[in-house]
């Protein structure tokens, strides 16, 4: 099969790779779509040598080919895979049971992504899709469990003030799960026009200049003065300044949930949050909270048709233009937010 590899260079090169074998549980997905993701703009920055496996987790496909202990309904399914944890997962070990399959302990090896035409994965990883969702939706079910999951985790209240650092991928999805599951006012703050207009469009109150001054004060006078109920935060980064933020946006006794991967160590003053009485909620991934899975509950929202997510994908690529696509995805000069990989 054809898939995509960083080349160590801060490009991506296709070239052939070997075609995926299932398991006894395993489902062999032809691919549809996969997005780019921020944490593969960042990891293919940081390469310095060639990858040997293809990356891409924000993936949804049909299945083409199932193991021997797989029930023969799953050949054809339209579906969204959930790639980094159940996909991979034991299904025994006392995470799995639980739900978490994301800390499994005993998590298969990495075996490629969906920038390739086929992936492969446990089939119990594989979610179905109705037929009236989109690829490109269904490629979307990945980042919205993620801010699904991160809502959940930071205990949002019906009615809750939100605030929501990052206007990104999983900034704009955290907008639709935050409203989908009834918070209150909810204020984003944006780097770039394009995702500040899209966080309106999919109902945020307030979209803020996140390199403006004053912008505490403007929550505060947002917040009838106390600040953010809960702040989530989606930028990560090599800088603290969206944890610093989130200290400051959020009310005394207030929640922050962190989604975003910061991938250096970082000086934190954690005295602000302690004497605001904050707690401050760690997110990765997705997971099974009072009996539903993350992804079980993003699927349903585009089942639902009442989300329309679609349109933060601006633009699509197929396999063999994927240097192209990502160079779209950095460039954000090119009205860019969501990039899709197409076959």
């Amino acid at each position: 099969m054809k898939a995509a590899f960083f080349d160590g260079s801060g490009k991506m090169v296709v070239s052939d790779h070997p075609d995926p074998k299932p398991g006894d549980y395993d489902a062999v997905v032809k691919v549809k779509a996969t997005g780019i993701c921020g944490s593969d703009l960042l990891m293919n920055n940081d390469k310095t040598e060639a990858d040997q496996l293809p990356a891409g987790h924000e993936v949804a496909g049909e299945i083409v080919e199932i193991g021997n202990k797989v029930d023969k309904s799953y050949l054809g399914k339209k579906v969204a895979i959930e790639t980094i944890g159940q996909g991979r997962a034991c299904g025994s070990c006392w995470f799995c049971r639980s739900g978490q399959y994301r800390q499994c302990t005993n998590m298969e090896p990495p075996e490629g992504g969906g920038f390739a035409e086929f992936i492969k994965r446990k089939a119990m990883g594989c979610y179905e899709i109705d037929s009236g969702t989109s690829w490109a939706e269904s490629a979307l079910v990945e980042p919205l469990a993620v801010s699904i999951h991160g809502v959940r985790r930071g205990n949002m209240k019906g009615g809750d003030n939100v605030v929501i650092l990052g206007a990104g991928t999983i900034g704009l999805t955290a907008v639709v799960a935050a409203r989908q599951l009834g918070a209150g006012k909810i204020i984003v703050t944006a780097r770039h026009q394009q995702q500040a207009q899209m966080a309106l469009k999919l109902g945020a109150d307030v979209a803020l200049n996140s390199e403006d001054e004053g912008t505490e004060e403007q929550i505060r006078e947002l917040t009838d003065g106390r600040g953010a109920d809960l702040t989530i935060e989606t930028v990560g980064g090599k800088s603290p300044t969206t944890l610093i933020q989130a200290v400051e946006f959020t009310r005394m006794q207030g929640r922050i949930s962190i989604l975003g991967g910061f991938r250096t160590p970082l000086t934190f003053d954690w005295m602000k949050p302690l004497l605001k009485e904050q707690a401050i909620y760690f997110s990765s991934c997705y997971g099974v909270i009072d009996g539903r899975h993350d992804y079980e509950m993003a699927v349903d929202m585009f089942s639902s048709k009442t989300i329309n997510l679609e349109n933060i994908v601006t633009h699509k690529f197929d396999l063999d233009n994927i240097q192209k696509g990502f160079e779209c995805a950095y460039d954000k000069k090119t009205g860019s937010i969501k990039v899709q990989i197409h076959q």
